[in-house]
């Protein structure tokens, strides 16, 4: 009687206000300050590594080449992506956080949904890139001029919030009457339809079409150009140009698997794991967030000569 007072005193003021609690590593609590230092560490690597490759592509007037304004628009994304997170993660490891509001709830899973369409288009974009510069060598310059780059870039980022926009503000006048209890450490938008007791039926259509538009369709598209750029080096006579047109082809095929990897085992945890602990789908929601961002720089910096060969020189130089 005594816990079931405790707990109903803790969820009831949580039920009959617009805030929810954020849920950390159940039964965990008392090694947060231990687990807080790799997620520190993590968050560092990503807001530092991303930072370094924006400065890199900024400084360095031999990268400022399609190719490359492509790769800050990624680098941009996962480092907002990070930005996005690391306060509500962090703060329940760190005890400063416990419950959000319901606006900054919808905000939150605002900024991670649209981050991550944005992440998928800038792979397609990267993807069709490559298909030109392999497929297309000679017309290159001409196809993807500054001036093309920069309307490609407002439709990435138009394509990826503005679509998202009817069921984030459709959050907001939900009725929200089960527990307020989150699923992750931050805010998703499914986390959110679960806990209403409004008509959901839009909002639940709407993101799979959404996600079947955006997601899959994306991944479609670049197995096709990447179907195309194999057929197309096939048939060049010299195996040393063969291998050098795949090798400006790894670091992106790194990336797009770095991205869908955990989107696809994220999905599938929901769908067939719901016997697991929660801890493990707090871990895998983390993993879906920090993967990417953590990752394309360290790709991209060991992958791509021009990048690693500038990042060399800064470290000398700050050696010296």
């Amino acid at each position: 009687k005594y816990l079931s007072s405790r707990i109903t005193g803790l969820v009831s003021p949580i039920m009959n206000s617009s805030s929810f609690l954020l849920t950390g590593f159940s039964g965990l609590e008392q090694q947060y300050p231990w687990i807080s230092i790799p997620f520190l560490t993590i968050y560092a690597m990503v807001l530092s590594g991303n930072c370094m490759v924006l400065h890199v592509i900024r400084t360095e007037p031999s990268l400022h080449q399609p190719m490359f304004y492509f790769l800050a628009v990624l680098a941009l994304t996962d480092l907002c992506m990070g930005l996005s997170t690391f306060h509500t993660v962090l703060g329940i490891l760190w005890g400063f956080i416990r419950e959000i509001s319901l606006n900054s709830c919808i905000a939150q899973s605002y900024f991670i949904h649209g981050l991550s369409f944005m992440e998928s288009s800038v792979l397609l974009t990267m993807a069709f890139d490559r298909y030109v510069a392999i497929c297309n060598p000679l017309r290159y310059s001409s196809i993807l001029t500054n001036s093309r780059i920069f309307k490609i870039g407002l439709t990435i980022v138009g394509r990826s919030f503005f679509f998202i926009t009817p069921p984030i503000i459709n959050l907001k006048f939900f009725h929200y009457c089960h527990s307020h209890i989150l699923s992750h450490s931050f805010c998703l938008h499914q986390d959110l339809l679960r806990l209403a007791c409004s008509d959901i039926r839009f909002n639940s259509y709407y993101a799979l079409m959404l996600v079947i538009f955006t997601l899959l369709l994306d991944a479609i598209l670049i197995l096709y150009s990447y179907f195309l750029i194999l057929r197309s080096v096939l048939v060049i006579a010299s195996q040393e140009e063969r291998h050098k047109s795949f090798q400006t082809c790894v670091s992106h095929i790194c990336a797009v698997l770095v991205f869908y990897i955990p989107i696809i085992s994220l999905t599938m945890m929901h769908r067939f794991g719901k016997h697991l602990s929660p801890v493990v789908h707090v871990l895998m929601g983390n993993i879906y967030i920090l993967f990417p961002p953590l990752m394309n720089p360290i790709i991209y910096s060991v992958k791509t000569q021009q990048i690693r060969s500038r990042m060399l020189r800064l470290f000398s130089l700050k050696i010296y």
